[in-house]
Parts: structure tokens; sequence; C-alpha cells
């Protein structure tokens, strides 16, 4: 038995090692200790919660789509001056702007797992084919959780399409360990040029950091703004509600789009330092100055207890209890919108139309 013990636990320390997040050593800041990255305001989850939280489990309905279809293929650009916003699944859209094309968190695996046998399983596949896709400019990695950060669709995206791949602040070593070039890595307010009138901007998020059980917030979370002749676009990337939309907004200005997460919210006594709900993320859409904003992180892996309709439905409840409703649409898995120009202002009626 002891044996048995010892083996378990050495195979364990392996598989450990080699799936951490190496060290990033740089110098110290308001967010950054020397050793670990931490949030602007401190993230307050109860003592042994996570265990707490796999003993207590309830979790909502989730159903399989295994046949759904994909959307049609997406157009190969945009002219300048416009935006058009395709959900492909979870985190990972494709924003078209000033004839550009940029997809967020990109993944197309089966599992958002560093196993193929275990790990949260997709329940629906892609909404754009990989076959559908337009060439691909610029990928963003907001950090490090594998369902944000997969390494085989950023192979397969390095090979197919060659892009520029900006990452969140500490990743580069690990992406480059796997063999996936790394054009930046930014920090919290650090910018870089996508193009002769495009600029990159890395945002302050509510999050953090790991990719097994000892790398705990040694690389950064982020959210990117990208700013161009088409107006300003914000991936939120995966955070919580906090201050950071209205410093992102007083620094950067108003956004034409924000890409905003509404799902993995329950339990929300444990979720909510780390992801917002849906009621939240319409509180965001407000404080960053978005006049339209897509829902995402949703119905695709099932990470939180909420059930795989139930950030869209609360979503739409919430929405209904404001007169007039925000701009805030779900669009579904596939589906591609033409954005509205900016000139909205608060007060006008708006589509949340899935």
């Amino acid at each position: 038995m002891l044996s048995l013990a010892l083996v378990l636990a050495l195979a364990t320390a392996v598989i450990n090692a080699s799936l951490e997040t190496p060290r990033y050593r740089g110098p110290r800041s308001d967010h950054f200790d020397g050793e670990r990255f931490h949030n602007l305001q401190p993230l307050e989850q109860p003592r042994a919660g996570f265990i707490r939280w796999m003993l207590t489990r309830q979790r909502g309905p989730w159903r399989e789509e295994p046949g759904a279809r994909p959307g049609p293929p997406p157009p190969r650009r945009v002219g300048p001056g416009e935006l058009r916003v395709t959900f492909v699944n979870h985190s990972t859209v494709l924003v078209q702007m000033d004839d550009f094309n940029v997809l967020t968190d990109p993944i197309w695996s089966e599992r958002a797992s560093p196993f193929s046998w275990a790990g949260p399983q997709r329940a629906r596949p892609p909404g754009v084919r990989w076959e559908d896709l337009p060439p691909i400019d610029a990928v963003l990695i907001s950090h490090n959780h594998y369902d944000h950060l997969d390494v085989a669709t950023l192979r397969r995206l390095a090979q197919d399409h060659r892009p520029r791949i900006y990452a969140a602040l500490g990743n580069g070593a690990l992406l480059r360990s796997r063999g996936i070039p790394v054009t930046a890595e930014l920090d919290w307010w650090q910018s870089a040029d996508l193009g002769p009138d495009l600029k990159l901007t890395s945002v302050p998020a509510q999050h953090f950091s790991n990719r097994s059980f000892t790398d705990r917030d040694r690389a950064l979370w982020t959210g990117f703004v990208i700013q161009g002749g088409a107006g300003a676009v914000y991936f939120a990337g995966d955070t919580a509600l906090g201050p950071h939309f209205e410093q992102i907004r007083d620094r950067l200005g108003p956004v034409r789009l924000a890409l905003l997460p509404i799902g993995a919210f329950r339990p929300e006594w444990f979720m909510s330092p780390v992801h917002m709900s849906p009621s939240e993320a319409l509180r965001a859409h407000q404080l960053v100055g978005a006049a339209t904003s897509v829902a995402i992180h949703f119905g695709t892996f099932q990470l939180g207890d909420d059930g795989i309709d139930e950030p869209v439905q609360v979503l739409q409840q919430e929405m209904q209890r404001l007169s007039p409703p925000p701009r805030f649409w779900v669009l579904g898995f596939g589906e591609g919108r033409d954005v509205p120009a900016a000139t909205r202002v608060d007060g006008e009626s708006a589509s949340s139309e899935r």
C-alpha cells in the first residue's frame, strides 16, 4: 500500500511539473510582487471554498448538441471603418475591423483540459468550421486557463495562418515551450501596434491564473482593447465585476463593442470574485461605455453550476427590467453581425435577440 501511494504521489508530481507555468521574472509592480501576480483589489474567496463547492454542487441541466450545424463562412475581410463580430464558441470571437481579422482565446479542441480523455468536454461543436476561417492576422490570449489558452488550437493557427500572437505578461515562456511563437507579452496598460492604424492595449481584469496545482498566479490575466478607424473593441477575457471597467473607459474612452462573459457564475458565493453574473455583465456594459455588447463564456463547457441555457435566460430576464434595454446581443454559435456605429446614447432601444 505504501509503495502504491508513493508511486501515485510521484506520478502526480511529474504530471504537475509538466503542466505548470514557468516562473516569470520581472520588476515588481502594483499587481506583481516578484513571484506572483494579483488583482488590484483583494481576491476574497472563502477558505477551502473549492472543497466546499465540490461537496455541495447542484449542477444545472446540460445537454449535448454534437450535431449542431455551423454558421455560414464569415467574410474574408471588412473594409475601413467597418466592424463585424462572429461568435464561435465560449470566449472565441472573430473580430473583423479595418481590413484586419482578430481571434480571441481560440479553442477548437474537444476538451478544455490538458488531457484528451478527461476534463470539461464541449457540449456543441465550434460555430465556425476551421476550414471556413478567414485569414487570421492576430490572436489575443487573455490568460492561461485551459478554456482560454488551448495549445492544440494555437499550434494549428500558427501553422495554418501564422498570426501575430499577443498574450498577457508571463505567458510567453509557456507558449514558446509548446512551440507557439509569441509576438508580445503585455502588462496592464501596455500597448502594441497591430497595424498602421490599429492599436492594442492590455487592460486590467479581476481573475486568476494556473495550469496545475502549484503555479497559481505565476502569469497575468488581462483584457484587451483594440482601437482603430472602426472605433474601439473591448475583449474582457475572464473577469469579475470591479473598478477596472470605469478605469478602462476613463483612460481609453467608451467602446463601440464589448465582449463580456456571462457564464460559469453559479454558485455565486464561490464564483463572483472571479466571474461575472449576467446582471453584472449588464452593469459592466454600462461602466465601460459600450454602445454594443456581445455575450461570451457560456453554453460550451460546463465549468460552473449554471445550466447550459441559464446565463442567457437570466440575461434576458434582467434586460426586461431595464427600460429601454441596452444593446446587448446574444449571438447564435457561428452567427456574425455588423456592429452599428457607436452613435447611440443611453436611452435608445436595442435588440437582444439570439
